[in-house]
């Protein structure tokens, strides 16, 4: 369709609470600008968001569909223990069940979740050293960096315990040989991190492209300064309405 809906999606705007419905939209921005700057990878990454309430309830993409073609109406709520809440044609990716589920129970500020494969995410993912602190975005990303060690694909639930304590109060992680994760307490924060942890290991991968002897690493004093200045935010806030109206020019319907 024109407006990138899916044919057939019936709007469920008006039928669920309007602070549910905002949580939909934004949802859904995040997974069309995932697309835009082709994040994505076919069908088979996910961003969730909670709903507001005590029930940590949350909304995540329904398997099948690709990041572009998602809408606020399409999102699938579920609850902690994987249980589809609304009438809908999608099921969830268990995966993706596993990694979310366990974030959004351990962690009441993570209200929005974001976990990608890109090329370069992955190859620093599978670096022994992980990130280095090779280019400005990488010393902005580090501070609130984490890891978690490969377990195979994420089905088994256990490993939620082993996740939740490696992302410890972070809001970064690199999942090693996997890919990368952002959390946020709002849409514009999680997308910003994700924004400057995924250009950091972009660049990184750039920089090694010429070889190990030729790296300069930032100097310590800078990685302080810039450590203590990120303290007080990086702008999410300033860039999330920027990148809605780049949305709303160039792949329209994520709202519907």
């Amino acid at each position: 369709m024109a407006d990138g809906s899916v044919a057939g999606a019936v709007s469920l705007q008006g039928k669920v609470s309007t602070e549910e419905w905002q949580v939909r939209v934004e949802l859904a921005a995040l997974y069309r600008l995932v697309a835009m700057h082709g994040w994505d990878d076919l069908i088979y990454t996910h961003i969730s968001a909670r709903i507001p309430g005590p029930e940590h309830h949350f909304l995540i993409n329904p398997y099948g569909l690709l990041f572009e073609e998602i809408t606020a109406s399409s999102l699938v709520k579920i609850d902690l223990d994987g249980n589809i809440l609304q009438e809908t044609a999608y099921f969830i990716n268990p995966a993706g069940f596993t990694i979310h589920s366990a974030i959004h129970q351990a962690r009441d500020d993570a209200k929005f979740v974001m976990h990608l494969h890109t090329d370069q995410g992955v190859a620093v993912a599978a670096h022994r050293e992980g990130l280095m602190p090779l280019s400005q975005h990488a010393l902005i990303a580090l501070p609130s960096l984490a890891y978690h060690d490969y377990e195979g694909i994420a089905l088994n639930h256990e490993e939620r315990e082993r996740l939740v304590a490696d992302i410890g109060v972070k809001n970064l992680m690199l999942l090693r040989n996997h890919g990368t994760l952002a959390v946020g307490d709002t849409a514009a924060n999680c997308w910003i991190g994700m924004y400057y942890l995924e250009r950091a290991c972009a660049m990184q991968v750039m920089a090694l492209s010429s070889g190990r002897e030729s790296l300069l690493i930032a100097p310590e004093a800078a990685q302080i300064e810039v450590r203590n200045q990120v303290s007080r935010g990086i702008g999410g806030g300033l860039a999330w309405p920027a990148c809605l109206r780049k949305l709303d020019r160039e792949m329209p319907g994520y709202d519907a």
